[in-house]
């Protein structure tokens, strides 16, 4: 499945990326997202397991999602370019009037008649001069014209190229995000610190009101050791990646339109975002709760928790020890392309509530993530 995708979406990303955009961070972007697709699939040949199978497959729908925000932004940056040339020749549209009539008058007249001058020979010697000092200046200003009315068509035509590109490639992401659901189903590898018990969880879910006394139960519940146990990421403290690509909407303790504060950070994602953890973590619950939506909680080390709240979908069984970057859930909603026919994705219109604890008390999560988004 992956391999056509690769070809078709990196081809889009290469020619729509980088013309539409007109820039090096774009370009770049670009392809990396092609060069990483196509590391995905050499890793998927390889994959001898199911844990290298999601491995691969992660790394598919995160070089998807980077390709197509690559090709949504040069498809933005192709239509803002195009409306700043329709709107300058609208301004200009009488000289340009102007222009042309000149032009075509130049270039109707005839040898004979550019000699005769009511003056006699002076008076055709004096307007040829003025003639031929503007005439270079006329033959500018044609270029210009000429050049600007090429670079909407090619805008144009870039545009649609790259409308259809949009729309393979999101299929294809479509068909990767499933893919990976059912290689997450089939993993059964994955070394476990305990096993779950539903009825304690159930219990505490019914005992609690807040998604703060939830946190403080669950990490207050021992839930038995095993073989395996999560290393220190203390020396990795403040620059941790975020769980998904996003925009922080608020910082910790900042008010909403309601005037609400909470200890966390909410996040702005795009729809059906693929959440991952940053850190090698154990699962310490998975599901609804309360008016959180899905929740999925982890425990990077003995009383430290990250919380992810808002998910669309959460995957993992509860006390697995997931290994970096390992998928937790997707983001709700549904990717499409915009109705209004600008060809853009939808933008960021889902939100992950994101909150760390260090023992019994909730921490800034900037002290643990490095985010360089307002």
């Amino acid at each position: 499945m992956i391999r056509t995708a690769v070809l078709a979406l990196g081809l889009g990303v290469a020619t729509a990326g980088v013309a539409a955009a007109q820039g090096p961070d774009a370009g770049a972007a670009a392809r990396a997202a092609a060069e990483a697709l196509s590391d995905a699939q050499v890793r998927l040949d390889q994959a001898e397991g199911a844990q290298d199978r999601v491995q691969a497959l992660t790394g598919a729908v995160r070089a998807y999602e980077a390709g197509l925000a690559a090709m949504r932004d040069g498809l933005r940056a192709a239509s803002l370019r195009e409306a700043q040339l329709d709107r300058e020749l609208d301004a200009r549209e009488t000289e340009v009037a102007q222009l042309l009539g000149v032009l075509q008058a130049l270039g109707q007249a005839e040898t004979p008649q550019r000699l005769l001058h009511p003056d006699g020979p002076l008076g055709a010697a004096r307007s040829g001069m003025l003639v031929a000092s503007v005439t270079p200046a006329l033959a500018e200003e044609a270029e210009r014209l000429r050049a600007d009315l090429s670079e909407v068509a090619t805008l144009r035509a870039l545009q649609q190229d790259a409308e259809a590109r949009l729309r393979a490639g999101l299929s294809s992401l479509q068909e990767a995000r499933a893919e990976l659901s059912r290689a997450i189903a089939d993993r059964t590898d994955l070394p476990r610190r305990f096993t779950a018990d539903p009825e304690r969880t159930a219990a505490l879910i019914a005992a609690t009101e807040t998604l703060d006394g939830f946190a403080s139960g669950l990490a207050a519940l021992e839930p038995g050791e095993g073989s395996a146990a999560a290393p220190t990421i203390a020396d990795r403290k403040g620059a941790l990646p975020l769980p998904v690509p996003a925009q922080v909407l608020r910082r910790s303790g900042e008010a909403d339109a309601a005037g609400v504060t909470r200890p966390g950070l909410v996040l702005a994602t795009r729809p059906e975002a693929l959440v991952t953890t940053p850190v090698p973590a154990t699962l310490r619950y998975r599901g609804p709760l309360l008016n959180y939506g899905l929740v999925s909680i982890l425990e990077p080390e003995p009383d430290l928790l990250f919380v992810f709240a808002g998910l669309g979908t959460v995957f993992g069984e509860v006390g697995e020890v997931l290994p970096e970057g390992a998928p937790v859930g997707l983001m709700g909603g549904s990717e499409a392309l915009s109705p209004s026919g600008e060809g853009a994705l939808s933008q960021r219109s889902e939100t992950l509530y994101m909150e760390v604890r260090e023992g019994s008390r909730t921490v800034d999560p900037l002290t643990w993530f490095a985010t360089d988004k307002g």
